[in-house]
């Protein structure tokens, strides 16, 4: 039976109003051992749509499935003409000022971890080190059959040479670096095999209606119980994949602080939720520590 991915979240109750202190934010970070989770919202302010709230992909598009990728040459078709696009300008994002305040946070030595919900890199490109891509990475890609993994900028490469004067305009990009095109833009976009054994080329990334991978779930829930306390970043916590390691650390009385402007599906678990924009409000939390964020870098 197929499964349809969680789209979306309408609080059943109650939740309390975000706030804008960063008081008990500071205070945790400095205290360190800080378990940072983060969603599509840090990536925002470099120019990658979020999925959901205000503005969010989800309004207009829906994000393939594993089910559709695997069972139709078509929809395999349609993923990768549209990815291959969105890799041209996905693949040149940057990081901002909430990516590098979380690395700086890291070199001071007040993290337990950096666990993304995200599949850009930015983290690693501002400097974090060991970071846990919950969903995967859109920089490698996996074949299907053998299981070998390669970069994407070969495959982006191969692809252009497969796909010569293919430069439609994209009407949006969405978070997953697939960008917005018709069934017509698409045309006959060909796709390429695994160099290896000719099979199905997949990015490395965790595709809704996917599973995390096992092992990559107790490591994380590993880094929980490790830590002092759990910081989200810019997640409304709508799926499981991240709204489990919320759970796990509120009940194992681990004080959960979450940044994000909208109402999340864990804000009943958080002691607080700080409704400001993350590259602000962490670069802020920074100063408050006497920690330098270079805000104006560009990578």
């Amino acid at each position: 039976m197929r499964m349809r991915p969680t789209l979306s979240w309408t609080p059943t109750e109650d939740l309390p109003p975000g706030t804008t202190d960063l008081e008990p934010v500071a205070d945790a970070l400095g205290t360190g051992g800080v378990l940072v989770l983060t969603g599509a919202g840090i990536s925002t302010e470099s120019g990658i749509p979020a999925y959901r709230g205000e503005g969010g992909s989800l309004s207009r598009h829906t994000p393939m499935t594993y089910q559709d990728f695997t069972g139709s040459v078509r929809a395999r078709r349609r993923y990768w003409a549209r990815s291959h696009l969105g890799w041209r300008t996905f693949g040149r994002a940057r990081p901002n000022a909430g990516h590098r305040a979380v690395a700086a946070f890291g070199r001071h030595g007040l993290l337990a971890g950096v666990i993304t919900q995200n599949v850009d890199g930015l983290h690693q490109a501002a400097g974090s080190a060991d970071v846990v891509e919950l969903h995967g990475s859109l920089a490698r890609v996996v074949c299907l059959s053998c299981g070998a993994v390669s970069s994407r900028g070969e495959l982006a490469r191969r692809l252009e040479e497969a796909n010569a004067g293919f430069q439609p305009v994209a009407a949006a990009m969405n978070p997953d670096g697939d960008a917005d095109l018709t069934d017509g833009q698409v045309g006959d976009f060909r796709l390429v095999p695994c160099t290896i054994c000719g099979g199905i080329l997949k990015p490395d990334v965790v595709f809704f209606g996917e599973s995390v991978p096992p092992q990559r779930v107790e490591h994380c829930r590993g880094l929980v119980r490790e830590a002092t306390a759990l910081l989200v970043l810019g997640s409304s916590l709508t799926v499981m994949s991240g709204l489990r390691f919320v759970r796990q650390a509120a009940q194992a009385g681990k004080p959960v602080f979450i940044v994000n402007q909208d109402a999340t599906r864990g804000d009943r678990h958080a002691v607080t939720r700080i409704a400001l924009p993350l590259g602000s409000a962490l670069t802020a939390v920074a100063d408050r520590l006497d920690i330098f964020v270079d805000t104006h870098s560009a990578a």
